[in-house]
């Protein structure tokens, strides 16, 4: 009998994190409800030695190319069938019980198309991590947040976003969605090859009606880091491109006219910044991502309206954390 649910982990040169952290998610995932799937993004290191020879009982499947998070997670959703996928990083460790609750809630609503566990810290287990904390958000700009994480500040969990709630965006570090919804949707932007995507296609999920939450009941660890390092330039450059594409793609004229004001200015003064502090690289990634954007944003249609929603603030969270102090999403009074 077809398990309901394919935990899919996408592998790419991470020899060291699957050694570390698959054990955790071959032990904690109910073998009743789902299966995990490595799939290998052409690694080059001894990924594919490795699994083969400690890790023979779990499901593999290997590229001929490095496709991307986004083109690598399209290609292995579409081939592995399952009710519900996990997108689950190859950096992330498990707790017991992390699977069911997640599969529940998607089983009790319908609307619901994905749903994210509570995401803490894989070094420091009582602090949420970055890369999607208890849930995700954007501002009016387009900069996300989480409950838990605001810019680089990141709380301590003492249960204070444990209850489950709507959510903008849920993280691509563990991500569970309806795979016909996933496939309806056009999966990941391929474009992006890496980061921003799942936002990106959190967005076109709730314009088309759907929801998204966080279960903070499913508890996973998550690393982070392990592609690119936070302030690599490649992935400043990634995540500037991506986040001004994502933008152009869900707002309508009108409003990107406004809002793309608002942002040249901010991303001209964070490029100041990068360069006041001798970080030119940094400078340069920002330059290269308006360039790519400009070419870039020419495939696609501009909507012919947007969509509000309460999970969008209408402040600034770039300002309001360095000029108002605002470093906690209780500090908000959003939601």
């Amino acid at each position: 009998m077809a398990k309901r649910v394919a935990v899919i982990i996408l592998n790419w040169n991470g020899e060291k994190l699957l050694r570390e952290f698959l054990p955790s998610v071959v032990k904690n995932t109910n073998t009743d409800l789902g299966r995990v799937v490595v799939v290998d993004n052409h690694s080059t290191d001894g990924s594919w030695m490795c699994l083969e020879q400690e890790f023979p009982d779990v499901e593999r499947v290997l590229f001929e190319d490095n496709f991307g998070f986004a083109g690598g997670y399209n290609r292995a959703i579409e081939m592995i069938e399952a009710e519900y996928v996990v997108l689950l990083n190859s950096d992330v460790e498990v707790a017991p019980g992390w699977l069911e609750p997640l599969v529940s809630v998607l089983d009790r609503d319908e609307r619901v198309a994905a749903v994210q566990p509570k995401i803490l810290a894989y070094r420091d287990k009582n602090k949420f991590e970055y890369a999607g904390a208890a849930g995700g958000y954007i501002d009016y700009l387009g900069f996300p947040f989480c409950r838990g994480r605001v810019m680089d500040t990141t709380e301590q969990d003492d249960g204070q976003y444990d209850d489950e709630v709507d959510v903008f965006w849920a993280t691509g570090a563990s991500l569970c969605i309806r795979r016909d919804v996933f496939r309806a949707a056009g999966g990941l932007d391929e474009a992006f090859f890496a980061h921003m995507e799942e936002i990106d296609l959190c967005w076109r999920l709730k314009n088309g009606g759907y929801t998204l939450k966080v279960v903070p009941s499913s508890v996973v660890y998550h690393l982070g880091g392990g592609s690119l390092p936070m302030n690599h330039p490649r992935k400043l450059f990634l995540n500037y491109r991506n986040n001004l594409l994502m933008l152009h793609k869900n707002l309508c004229a009108k409003q990107r006219k406004k809002i793309f004001f608002a942002r040249v200015l901010l991303d001209t003064m964070a490029g100041g910044l990068f360069l006041l502090k001798g970080q030119w690289s940094n400078t340069r990634s920002i330059i290269r991502a308006y360039k790519a954007f400009r070419e870039m944003r020419k495939a696609y249609p501009v909507p012919e309206s947007s969509m509000s929603f309460s999970e969008i603030y209408p402040r600034s969270i770039v300002l309001d954390y360095f000029l108002r102090g605002k470093k906690k999403f209780s500090d908000l009074n959003f939601k």
